[in-house]
């Protein structure tokens, strides 16, 4: 059986960035378009907790005072999120194997 999960971070969910494909388990699936819980899936420590840490993080580039005006985040603070997103979505994929496809939604 093939998984599917989408990788993508959202304003408000702060513990992970791993969405329900459709990929036939019912045990991932998400009939309310919940995310993925991280306790599910056969990854390490290391990555659940960093999965954790840049959902967290990235509920600060929103000003929430002011959502619709600019991030308080700088250029070079978004490109530290972003190398280490991308770090992260390697070693995801590494740690779910074959079998696993996560497919980079970030815009």
């Amino acid at each position: 059986m093939a998984y599917h999960l989408r990788f993508f971070f959202e304003y408000g969910v702060d513990h992970t960035p791993l969405w329900p494909g459709t990929s036939g388990d019912p045990g991932l699936a998400s009939a309310y378009g919940y995310p993925c819980e991280p306790e599910r899936l056969p990854i390490t420590p290391a990555v659940r907790t960093e999965l954790s840490r840049l959902c967290d993080l990235y509920q600060s580039s929103l000003d929430w005072d002011d959502p619709m005006g600019p991030s308080p985040w700088t250029r070079e603070q978004w490109t530290s999120f972003e190398q280490s997103s991308d770090t992260l979505l390697d070693t995801l994929r590494r740690d779910l194997g074959n079998g696993w496809t996560v497919e980079d939604l970030r815009t």
